[in-house]
């Protein structure tokens, strides 16, 4: 196998536990914060997370089907823009 396939292979195997975490943290956070800073209600987050992580665990075909890029990228909006103004309004550290 080439080096850019396991170089895909270690991303996608990477992403399945980013996007239980950007899922589990978007769950235990207040509904208020999300709509004070602007963003996307809880549902809708909770939704999208959940969502992306579920099609990253159950891609069979894994880095070799470049579908699952869709969802890290949604996972990856949540973590780093989504995340860090929701955490700042509620003056959490994680």
């Amino acid at each position: 196998m080439p080096v850019w396939m396991w170089i895909l292979f270690i991303i996608w195997l990477a992403a399945i536990p980013v996007g239980v975490f950007a899922f589990v943290h978007a769950s235990l956070q207040r509904a208020d914060a999300f709509t004070a800073v602007g963003k996307l209600t809880k549902p809708a987050w909770m939704g999208i997370t959940g969502v992306s992580a579920l099609l990253l665990i159950l891609m069979q075909q894994g880095p070799f089907s470049i579908i699952w890029i869709a969802p890290l990228v949604a996972v990856l909006v949540y973590l780093l823009d989504v995340r860090p103004k929701v955490r700042e309004i509620q003056g959490k550290s994680w």
